[in-house]
């Protein structure tokens, strides 16, 4: 029904009967592997099968072009390439597909198919996928150590104010920069945690004192402090958004709108105070007043500033958000089922809790996030049943987008660490080849990840076959965790 199953080792034996019948030696860092000719005629466009045709002919121009040597005693070549990369290769002739296995890098594979004239579309699926990944990645990488290099050496043909503009911007942006830009970080966020601090001891009953009318208001000192954080705040984002190469995108960012938020309540208190006594009455702008002062809430935010944490919390949420939208459907299904199933069940109760459906939203959404606060609660039997099946199906609808959303912050919390230390690795190493620009042979280097390691990479083959490369390693030179 099936078909035959194929033998993984099919076809490795020539056949003698074939017409293109030949049998080539090729040496690869050190491995040797036989041939056959008309198994590596299946494709005739690559390196191997070129390598065949030219034996077929006795053109040794054509055969030095083809391989780096060839002893024609043995009747043997030499490539001074990765083996490992090339037992994958070679699957294309007996498969018609390539895989590529774990610890290869991919970028230096595909220079390894570059390299034996073998297209991209004989990869399967899922590495292709893959090396898409691999390649967003190193263009992550790449932008990274450009912002490192202007943040580093800026831009030589700048104007004066647009030198003093990049210099105001580093030191405001870029704590990584120097060591002053270190210092104003460090500065800043214990500016917040004081201000965030001294809105809370405000609201104490105890730290409070009274005006002339009787009424509350906070402590003199705590408005003082309150007045230096927010002098500190207001300098910063005005700083900011002069040295700011786009203004339009800086005001419109979603951290630099929560700094505005966290500073305009002062001024507007300010405002209102001043002008309460004689355009309104003393109540309203008191209201007003205390709205303004709860937006100071907002500064909060301006922690995730000067946490990586919280800036990889904000982006795996983002990435996040169909599996919070799933969490939000399944809630509010079960929310709308068992509130209208215990309105039902508890109507015909003398003392019911249950008034209405809306009203019974509150009852479902606590016994479903097993909260239970016992306000409202069911007293017929049916409807304790329907609150106990209520609370199982809660405890199931959030637990299963969950471990999604966690995979996802431990991805991406993973991929940011890697993709910095790459990006220095990768500073270094560009640093090492102007050091080296005057010295023999015309190697380059990359970085690259594999199984979770960074890993240094050189490129370009070997000249003859007494360089002895490593046939475990090819032309991995370091390795970087």
């Amino acid at each position: 029904m099936w078909g035959t199953q194929r033998s993984r080792y099919a076809d490795w034996s020539c056949s003698e009967a074939s017409s293109d019948y030949s049998e080539i030696v090729v040496n690869i860092g050190g491995v040797k592997q036989v041939f056959c000719g008309d198994v590596l005629n299946r494709f005739p466009d690559t390196r191997l099968a070129e390598l065949v045709n030219s034996m077929s002919h006795q053109s040794t121009e054509d055969i030095s072009a083809l391989c780096d040597d060839y002893d024609p005693d043995n009747g043997e070549f030499y490539f001074d390439r990765d083996p490992d990369a090339f037992r994958c290769i070679t699957e294309l002739y007996y498969y018609g597909e390539i895989h590529v296995k774990r610890g290869i890098c991919p970028i230096c594979f595909m220079k390894e198919m570059e390299f034996w004239k073998v297209g991209s579309d004989f990869l399967d699926e899922c590495c292709k996928s893959h090396l898409k990944e691999v390649e967003e990645e190193l263009a992550e990488i790449a932008e990274k150590v450009r912002t490192i290099l202007v943040d580093r050496e800026g831009d030589p043909t700048a104007s004066g104010w647009q030198r003093f503009q990049t210099c105001v911007w580093r030191l405001m942006e870029k704590p990584e920069s120097s060591f002053p830009a270190h210092i104003i970080a460090i500065t800043s966020f214990i500016f917040i945690l004081i201000s965030s601090v001294v809105m809370c001891v405000g609201t104490i009953p105890d730290m409070q004192v009274e005006d002339l009318e009787g009424n509350h208001m906070e402590h003199p000192t705590l408005e003082v402090i309150e007045t230096v954080c927010i002098g500190w705040f207001t300098i910063e984002y005005i700083l900011r958004l002069i040295s700011s190469p786009n203004k339009v995108k800086f005001m419109l960012a979603f951290m630099n709108i929560i700094d505005f938020m966290a500073i305009m309540p002062f001024f507007m208190v300010l405002l209102l105070t001043s002008l309460g006594a004689g355009v309104m009455e003393l109540a309203n702008v008191q209201q007003a007043v205390q709205a303004l002062r709860i937006m100071r809430i907002a500064r909060i935010f301006k922690l995730a500033r000067h946490s990586s944490g919280l800036q990889t919390l904000t982006s795996a949420l983002k990435s996040s958000l169909k599996e919070l939208g799933l969490l939000l459907m399944y809630m509010g299904v079960g929310v709308f089922l068992f509130s209208a199933l215990g309105y039902t069940m508890e109507q015909n109760h003398p003392e019911t809790l249950f008034t209405s459906i809306p009203q019974s939203f509150w009852w479902a959404v606590i016994t479903m996030t097993t909260v239970g606060y016992g306000d409202v609660y069911p007293k017929t039997t049916l409807g304790r049943c329907n609150a106990a099946i209520s609370f199982l199906c809660g405890v199931i609808a959030i637990a299963l987008p969950i471990h999604p959303i966690i995979n996802n912050f431990v991805l991406f919390y993973n991929k940011q660490q890697v993709l910095e230390t790459a990006a220095k690795h990768e500073i270094e190493l560009m640093a090492l080849r102007s050091g080296h620009d005057g010295g023999q042979g015309d190697t380059h280097k990359h970085v690259c990840r594999v199984g979770g390691h960074l890993h240094v990479v050189a490129e370009g083959p070997l000249k003859g076959r007494d360089a002895n490369p490593d046939p475990q390693h090819g032309h991995q030179l370091g390795e970087h965790s």
